[in-house]
């Protein structure tokens, strides 16, 4: 498989568990775990790799990340939280995705007036479906300026100085992003215990 082949596989993998697809019926454990395992197993890097583990579950629960479930049966709502986690926990710390989930489960987990949790994770898996196309492009576009490099090098030293650049350039990418995303967390940290401050002196 060339270069190309592989970066086109793996954003044609690029896809997520539908709301739809979600059973609407409370699930316990061991079928959350084979049901993201099965939705999900396209993201992994190796066979052997676990997407959910009842370890995990009891992490993030123990952590405040995910409500607890009820009499051992986990909800539609439950699954959407460990779906939003799977995602954030490759790049973000364990407080940091509380900080972000936190408004989440507190105001919209059992919400049935009004918005809803479902209703966020559609528009906000809408948002990514639609940025496929343009995330393509760019990194298509960083693959060709690095191949456009060392051109004078022999071929062997030349592949390989060429890799490197490709992946120079999307870890810069990452690295701003996740900066970016870090400094974000912080101010809804910084926000939220200027809150609890001001709550306080009332």
């Amino acid at each position: 498989m060339t270069n190309k082949e592989l970066i086109a596989s793996i954003i044609e993998k690029l896809n997520y568990i539908r709301p739809e697809n979600i059973p609407d019926i409370d699930l316990y454990m061991d079928q959350v775990t084979t049901f993201m395992d099965s939705s999900l197993k396209e993201s992994k890097r190796y066979d052997s790799d676990k997407i959910l583990t009842k370890t995990m579950i009891n992490n993030y629960a123990k952590n405040d990340l995910l409500p607890p479930p009820l009499k051992k049966k986990y909800s539609k709502e439950h699954i959407l939280v460990l779906i939003f986690i799977y995602y954030l926990k490759n790049i973000l710390s364990i407080n940091d995705i509380q900080t972000l989930l936190s408004p989440l489960t507190s105001k919209y987990f059992t919400n049935s007036d009004g918005l809803t949790l479902e209703d966020i994770y559609k528009e906000v898996f809408h948002l990514e479906e639609t940025q496929i196309l343009s995330l393509e492009k760019d990194v298509y576009r960083k693959f060709q300026k690095a191949n456009q490099m060392f051109s004078e090098e022999e071929d062997e030293d030349r592949e390989f100085l060429c890799i490197f650049s490709f992946i120079s350039m999307l870890a810069l990418d990452v690295y701003v992003k996740k900066q970016m995303i870090e400094k974000m967390i912080d101010e809804l940290n910084e926000k939220k215990e200027k809150n609890a401050h001001t709550s306080k002196k009332k």
